[in-house]
């Protein structure tokens, strides 16, 4: 018999997986090029070519153990010298390779941080909508989520409701920006507000509270939109990273954490986050992807893919009656449902062979995510499948 609290996870799986699996399915009944899955985040653009090239020179010139073996459990020194003075340049900051842990893509680093964090019933503040698996991971270290309810005119967070829900258990605060569903990117004005609560609530309360930064999307952005860097505006900011997206390595697992000189206990925090990153199992980030990474540091996926499809299918959704905030980056639509039951128009939607994932999946139901990272003719094929679900609600 599994764990008690198994049991609850499996029934409740992610419905964002659950979909994906069911559109595999579809697709061997009807073949894939009559099946339009906008369930998964899965990068459908190519790595770029620096990425196969540095795998290679890597395999060629180093020896086996310099790139399959153990090492800190913080990751490669080089590599982390590499990568802090890559954001120095790009955001002036003053980091060193010490204050980056190499961890095992971005879920990875927010368990490992979370772990160094949380005592049990240490509560963890995040902003609706917002990717479902935080409440697994605070959970996992006996952590309590406290949900801000969603703003859903511009999805900006809703501060005023924040200020209020935060509390002496008070120990972390999730941010994800761009945002997961929606795309948005949180403004400087709405990051300085933050920031002020932030403060004024460490004096309140004599605590202190981590601002965690989940940025897998940071180079997604479209329009000249500028992504504020979070530790330039609050002391108590933890970066996490992935190149899960901006290299299109979902699969490889490679991401980091930034834990800057200015946190609280901040040696305290870097030592447990290393003794976590063993202790979870991790053991240490992958060897070889560590110094890919270093290798592509200045490469990026190409974004006007993405852009093409963003602008297709947002023009193409808005002329067929629906609503939805434009994302200014990521690869996602967090479209209204025309019923209150999302799930409901999910399962509409599934009959004409879309699958799209209902929003209560993110803390905010009565709307529905679409992830535009599929090939453009997965686009362009669905749109009148689209304007064929749209009519049942006009």
């Amino acid at each position: 018999m599994i764990a008690k609290n198994m049991v609850g996870m499996v029934q409740n799986s992610s419905a964002i997986r659950a979909m994906f699996e069911e559109g595999q399915r579809l697709a061997s009944i009807y073949g894939a090029e009559n099946v339009y899955d906008f369930s998964l985040g899965n990068p459908n653009v190519a790595p770029p070519e620096k990425v196969k090239d540095s795998i290679l020179e890597i395999i060629s010139q180093d020896s086996p153990m310099a790139i399959h073996g153990y090492m800190s459990n913080s990751g490669y020194e080089e590599v982390r010298s590499t990568i802090a003075a890559h954001l120095n340049d790009l955001f002036g900051t003053n980091f060193t390779g010490n204050n980056l842990i190499m961890t095992v893509g971005a879920a990875g680093g927010l368990n490992v941080i979370l772990k160094t964090l949380l005592d049990p019933d240490d509560e963890v503040i995040v902003f609706a909508p917002y990717f479902g698996e935080y409440r697994s991971y605070t959970a996992n270290f006996g952590g309590k989520l406290v949900e801000i309810s969603p703003n859903t005119e511009t999805f900006q967070p809703n501060l005023d409701e924040f200020e209020k829900k935060i509390t002496p258990r008070t120990k972390a605060v999730i941010v994800n920006t761009p945002n997961n569903p929606t795309g948005v990117v949180y403004s400087e004005e709405t990051i300085r507000k933050m920031a002020e609560i932030l403060t004024g609530k460490e004096e309140e309360f004599g605590t202190s509270i981590y601002l965690i930064s989940d940025e897998p999307y940071r180079e997604l952005v479209y329009d000249g939109v500028k992504v504020p860097y979070l530790t330039k505006y609050y002391h108590n900011t933890i970066v996490g990273y992935s190149y899960s997206k901006s290299l299109s390595l979902p699969g490889e697992r490679i991401g980091y954490l930034v834990l800057p000189d200015e946190l609280d206990d901040s040696e305290m925090v870097i030592q447990g986050a290393n003794v976590a990153n063993r202790i979870l199992g991790f053991v240490n980030a992958p060897s070889l992807f560590q110094k890919v990474a270093a290798r592509c540091i200045d490469t990026r996926t190409d974004v006007s893919y993405y852009n093409r499809n963003r602008e297709t299918l947002y023009n193409a959704l808005i002329e067929y009656g629906f609503e939805c905030v434009k994302p200014q980056g990521a690869f996602y639509l967090f479209v209204k449902s025309p019923i209150a039951d999302e799930k409901e128009f999910c399962a509409k939607a599934k009959e004409l062979n879309l699958l799209i994932v209902p929003g209560s999946s993110f803390g905010c139901p009565g709307f529905v995510r679409l992830a535009y990272c599929v090939s453009y003719e997965t686009v362009e094929n669905s749109l009148p499948k689209f304007k064929e679900l749209s009519t049942y609600y006009k």
